[in-house]
């Protein structure tokens, strides 16, 4: 369904660069918290703001990187993205090495890796969009979906393994290795290919330039939705997220690695998804297809609120699991399809890096949100009410098909 359809070697490279730094985040998965516990002595407070506040401090530097990425070559941008974050982690064995670790490194380091993520996206998301054709983006975004699954099912264990053996820093290692390789297959694209950025009007940025990617999205009535759709889903999801581990690990008791087998196992599904979601789209239309998975991944989490102890409450969590996750395959493609098909060739870093930081910000804000809820409710009537608001929203999905952009957008700022 996907293999057959030949996109480049150009692309070829980029999807081999993707796959390799996927699968060492997935290595390093948890590794900042454990070297925190492990290493440093850290409480739950600050491993809670290792993610949280590391996450929203690095959307807040992100933020005029967006407007910056555009007039610029995005190859160029996407190298050095990949390098700052394999410089930026190699500085953790380091100082570990040198006994020198400190929390506060370990929180800068998660703010600079997090900015660079966010801007790693904008600007990738604007390459492909000159790398291909309009009708094979959603191919290449459904193999972009697909390896992140794959390296989802198969990186947290082998990670796991070598955190037993090696301890947490060397998976640090192994991510920024990860970058490092990125770097060199992005490197290997070439750089004949692509086209010269637009020119800002301005020979400096305003302060006003910084919300031109939201201005764009939500003057748009066919993204704007989808926005609000996707930032609401997100945050919901992740916000029930240490909810559940709470009642799994906590209250049920059950073991780390059946924890970590409840959420390995679904993300079968997610690759099954991914590789049906070019076929779905060639049957029904990609509008239908976007409408019919956005809304079936609503209906799943709310089952979370009945997880209970031993066998029958684990195969629940897989089963609830793998019906949203395989819903997600489908709809991520799909959905990251119709925003570049959408949004002009000039605008497409600016919209992607606002995307990405509503995105982390919803997620930090609701799960702040939700763990307040969790302590005055209870956690399993936590995770219910961000059930039944899931439910919602489809209610946000667009109501129309995207129409095709007459013409595209010079690539200018505002003056």
């Amino acid at each position: 369904m996907l293999s057959g359809h030949r996109l480049g070697r150009r692309f070829g490279w980029l999807w081999a660069a993707y796959g390799t730094s996927a699968l060492g985040t997935w290595l390093a998965f948890g590794a900042f918290p454990l070297i925190a516990i492990e290493v440093l002595d850290a409480g739950p407070a600050q491993v809670a703001a290792l993610s949280s506040v590391g996450a929203a401090v690095g959307a807040a530097v992100a933020v005029p990187l967006g407007p910056w990425v555009e007039f610029r070559r995005k190859r160029p941008v996407l190298i050095t993205m990949d390098l700052v974050r394999c410089v930026a982690l190699l500085t953790i064995p380091a100082a570990y090495a040198l006994g020198a670790l400190t929390f506060l490194q370990l929180l800068l380091v998660a703010v600079v890796v997090a900015a660079a993520d966010i801007t790693f996206r904008a600007a990738s998301g604007a390459y492909v969009k000159t790398l291909l054709p309009a009708e094979d983006l959603l191919v290449a975004n459904a193999r972009f979906e697909s390896t992140a699954w794959t390296t989802t099912i198969v990186g947290p264990p082998l990670g796991g393994a070598a955190i037993g053996l090696l301890g947490p820093v060397a998976t640090v290692v192994a991510d920024s290795v990860s970058y490092l390789l990125s770097a060199l297959g992005i490197r290997a694209t070439g750089s004949n290919h692509e086209p010269p950025p637009g020119h800002r009007e301005a020979a400096r940025m305003k302060a006003g330039d910084l919300l031109d990617g939201w201005r764009y999205i939500l003057a748009d009535p066919v993204l704007r939705p989808l926005f609000f759709n996707t930032a609401l889903f997100n945050g919901l999801v992740m916000a029930a997220s240490p909810l559940l581990a709470v009642l799994m690990l906590g209250r049920f008791g059950f073991a780390p690695w059946q924890y970590g087998l409840a959420f390995a196992v679904p993300a079968i599904g997610g690759l099954l998804g991914s590789r049906l979601a070019r076929p779905l789209v060639t049957r029904f239309g990609q509008h239908r297809v976007l409408v019919a998975a956005g809304a079936l991944r609503a209906v799943w989490p709310v089952g979370l609120a009945f997880v209970g102890p031993g066998t029958g409450g684990l195969l629940l969590v897989m089963g609830v699991e793998l019906g949203l996750v395989f819903c997600c395959g489908v709809f991520n493609p799909v959905s990251a399809t119709y925003r570049l098909q959408r949004t002009a060739t000039g605008r497409v870093a600016r919209a992607l890096s606002a995307w990405a930081v509503t995105a982390k910000a919803s997620v930090a804000l609701l799960t702040a949100a939700w763990g307040v809820l969790g302590g005055l409710l209870g956690p399993r009537m936590a995770i219910g009410l961000a059930g039944v608001l899931l439910l919602a929203t489809p209610l946000l999905l667009p109501r129309r098909a995207a129409a095709p952009l007459s013409k595209p957008e010079p690539a200018r700022s505002r003056a």
